[in-house]
């Protein structure tokens, strides 16, 4: 039997360019795991920074090295051109975060290429990506939140008698500490923590040069707890984690810096709240039409017992040590099992 072709889709046009390249790495260890080995046949395919694709060894290098290609065209033509290899993969495994990856744009053309591909659609990808329309849709799903404001960067540049009235709204409905966010980018981009008016504005005006679409959310005494989803018409949740960590938020270097942030798998919660958030984790994860894949955050106001839903990721980091792959580890689902089963679903997706 005839291998099946995975492209390995990794890089992209935004600014988690190196975090892909991380997860790309990972699975690409369990696409070519032993057990593996006679189901799948792997081909990297690369979008460099400025859109070229390129596939071979080029793709391989930057796999092995975890450096992005600093070349760059300056020739339209070049842009958006498939290598010969695309034309030979069967499914795709799209690791591309932030805007350009996660966002229902690739999930488009790979749609329109007619091809199966790993994870959520367009439309579910799309919302997951806006904040203003996940919540929305979570609001619809009858899904508790904490209070928030949307904000237009017409708005934020508005003339100056606007301007300061939008800010009073924004003390008078939320009051400090609250978090300004823009609506459509990943990993805590051109996020802020903000306690005055003097950094609301500041916050405001950095929000807006990333995106035209703003959020900002009242601040909550909270614990911050992720739930991993698994499936397609029956989707699965994982055992619950936690993040903890000593910085004012949990921001990119947060993130993305070894130690710190501390990963507690299982959580230490009550078995009742464990399996609200699983439970809750489902009807977010349904509530966008989810598929494949999500990790569903919360805050746990362990005061009040209250369970706020934060945000769904339809296209979580996906390292050997990221917070997805290691809830479904603690589940009992080794990584490369769970990559064989993200490459199962997408094809029972598209039979």
């Amino acid at each position: 039997m005839r291998k099946l072709r995975v492209g390995l889709l990794f890089g992209g046009r935004s600014g988690e360019h190196e975090v892909s390249i991380r997860s790309a790495r990972a699975i690409a260890k369990g696409i070519t795991a032993a057990e593996n080995q006679d189901k799948y046949e792997l081909v990297p395919v690369y979008i460099q920074k400025d859109g070229v694709w390129q596939a071979g060894s080029l793709a391989e290098q930057v796999l092995a090295t975890k450096t992005p290609l600093t070349t760059a065209s300056d020739k339209k033509d070049q842009l958006w051109q498939f290598p010969a290899q695309v034309a030979d993969i069967d499914l795709w495994f799209p690791i591309l975060h932030g805007p350009n990856g996660e966002d229902g744009t690739i999930q488009g053309m790979l749609t329109l290429m007619q091809v199966p591909f790993v994870g959520s659609g367009v439309l579910a990808s799309s919302t997951g990506m806006d904040k203003l329309a996940m919540k929305t849709a979570f609001a619809q799903g009858g899904l508790a939140q904490v209070k928030y404001l949307a904000v237009t960067r017409e708005q934020v540049y508005s003339n100056p008698c606007i301007f300061p009235k939008l800010c009073d709204e924004i003390e008078a409905s939320l009051g400090y500490p609250a978090f300004v966010k823009p609506a459509n980018l990943g990993s805590s981009v051109g996020v802020a923590k903000v306690r005055s008016r003097s950094e609301l504005e500041a916050a405001l005006d950095n929000a807006a040069s990333y995106d035209r679409r703003m959020i900002v959310e009242a601040g909550v005494v909270a614990r911050e707890v992720e739930c991993a989803v698994l499936g397609n018409d029956h989707p699965q949740a994982s055992v619950v984690g936690e993040i903890r960590f000593e910085s004012d938020f949990y921001d990119y270097e947060t993130k993305y810096t070894e130690g710190r942030a501390q990963m507690l798998i299982p959580a230490p919660l009550p078995a009742d709240i464990i399996r609200q958030v699983q439970a809750l984790s489902l009807q977010a994860f349904a509530a966008i039409d989810g598929a494949g894949l999500g990790r569903v955050d919360f805050f746990y106001l362990e005061a009040t017992g209250e369970l706020l839903i934060n945000e769904i990721n339809t296209l979580p980091g996906f390292t050997a040590t990221s917070m997805y792959p290691e809830l479904w580890a603690a589940s009992g689902v080794a990584f490369p099992q769970l990559v064989d089963r993200l490459i199962q679903l997408a094809l029972e997706r598209n039979s």
